[in-house]
């Protein structure tokens, strides 16, 4: 066991901890504008760059340090970083794909030094590089005409995975955050790419692995249940594992019960903040979000928590007083069986 692995279990042993809030509902609400994005570096690239809120990194480091430094006095002790779309997939959409390393790693400093900033014996924190899902999909075809369709394959995606976490550890990341999970192969092949690069290195990196149920339905987009994703990825062996985004507090506690319930590990959850308004905002306040996750500590079902989208400092900082001092979820003793997952679990019995 790696020293950061077993200095994290200790605290979650003790504790709840606190994941900090989202990136993308801050950056819009400073409202950067496309020369924002390009800065001097950028200023003449041939396609729009607003909306590439990871090149900010690079173009406005100050106000992603910003950011990253309001969530940690609000007392996040898990930084994540500016990294969600820096994989070379999603970066082809500005036809940034050769810039994908870069910005892992200097996104990676940045959460590090505001980390640094705020680490204490008290209140350690910790740096999480981020892994988005990217914006492709390869167990979901892109035309609905054509099922057997693929836009990508899974060494594609491997390949991607893997140098953004490589560009990441040597940024200075603690930990490997795999989240918004909406298709479980390729989250499989962000596992396979992680785990190859630890082989390589003889490193033991702790994983946070978070998957999303997209709607009502209680399944991820690519059609699992939460204790089918749970079979599909245990053998990553993660941190925690838990779920993110698409649903509010209210609509996701189910899931998070479920999850609890069945991961040898530890849990984490971090929802949005309600679900989007017509004008595509989000209304549940910082008590409101912070009374629901509060109600979920005292009910033993996690170890960290925070925020998806819409959730702001003020969030966080709710969420980090409704929580503290309540004790952690403990991890359950789960029976050693055969278990599989297609959409749906199987447990085979003695």
């Amino acid at each position: 066991m790696s020293d950061t692995r077993q200095a994290i279990e200790s605290v979650l042993s003790e504790r709840i901890l606190v994941i900090d809030g989202a990136m993308g509902t801050m950056i819009q609400n400073h409202d950067p504008s496309e020369e924002d994005y390009r800065g001097e570096r950028f200023a003449d690239w041939a396609s729009d760059l607003k909306g590439n809120n990871d090149l900010l990194t690079l173009t406005s480091p100050e106000l992603i340090k910003g950011i990253h430094r309001q969530y940690a006095e609000a007392g996040a002790h898990i930084i994540t970083t500016n990294t969600f779309s820096s994989t070379t997939i999603a970066q082809a959409d500005y036809h940034m794909e050769d810039l994908a390393h870069e910005l892992n790693v200097a996104a990676a400093k940045l959460a590090r030094e505001v980390a640094e900033e705020f680490d204490s014996a008290e209140n350690p924190r910790y740096v999480a590089g981020v892994i988005g899902p990217t914006n492709k999909t390869a167990s979901i075809s892109p035309d609905v005409n054509d099922p057997g369709k693929r836009n990508t394959d899974f060494m594609e995606l491997a390949g991607a995975y893997g140098q953004a976490a490589e560009a990441l550890l040597e940024g200075g990341v603690d930990i490997l955050l795999m989240e918004t999970i909406f298709d479980t192969l390729n989250a499989k092949a962000a596992i396979y790419a992680v785990r190859k690069l630890m082989r390589e290195r003889g490193v033991d990196i702790p994983l946070m692995i978070s998957g999303t149920i997209t709607d009502a339905s209680g399944r991820t987009l690519s059609g699992q249940t939460t204790e089918a994703f749970y079979n599909s990825i245990s053998h990553a062996r993660p941190l925690t594992v838990g779920l993110n985004c698409a649903l509010g507090p209210d609509a996701l506690r189910q899931y998070v019960a479920e999850m609890s319930r069945i991961a040898p590990c530890y849990v984490h959850a971090y929802p949005n903040a309600g679900l989007p308004n017509e004008f595509g905002e989000y209304d549940l306040t910082p008590d409101e979000m912070a009374e629901h996750i509060g109600e979920w500590a005292e009910s033993g079902l996690l170890n960290m928590a925070g925020g998806c989208c819409g959730s702001t400092p003020e969030h966080i900082g709710a969420i980090a007083q409704a929580v503290a001092g309540k004790a952690p979820r403990q991890r359950p003793d789960i029976q050693r069986a055969m278990r599989l997952s297609g959409l749906e679990p199987f447990t085979a019995s003695a």
